[in-house]
């Protein structure tokens, strides 16, 4: 369950992080309310995955989630291009990710 909860909390950072770019600085209403509370829910998440799984696996796990759906979203919506380069890097990440949790 503990993971599980890790995958939303980093879901919920996605959403933050691309609604604090919509809210234009706490400027607009509707972005800024959702950013707020997935920001909060993003948190609460993390800190019950953290009952079980170690702070530092947690964290780099958390991180990376919200990194890899927050480019997807800039490639998907056209507003991110994308390069072999950064293709690998982000696949080099899910790896990382799977080392943490396998290993």
């Amino acid at each position: 369950m503990a993971w599980i909860s890790l995958l939303i909390a980093g879901v919920c950072e996605a959403v933050w992080a691309i609604g604090l770019k919509r809210s234009n600085g706490f400027t607009v209403l509707a972005p800024s309310l959702y950013t707020l509370a997935a920001m909060g829910m993003s948190i609460w998440l993390l800190a019950v995955a953290m009952r079980e799984i170690p702070t530092a696996v947690a964290y780099a796990t958390w991180t990376a989630i919200g990194t890899l759906l927050v480019f997807a979203f800039g490639v998907l919506s056209g507003q991110q291009a994308i390069s072999l380069l950064q293709t690998v890097s982000m696949l080099g990440l899910i790896a990382c990710v799977l080392g943490l949790k396998f290993g």
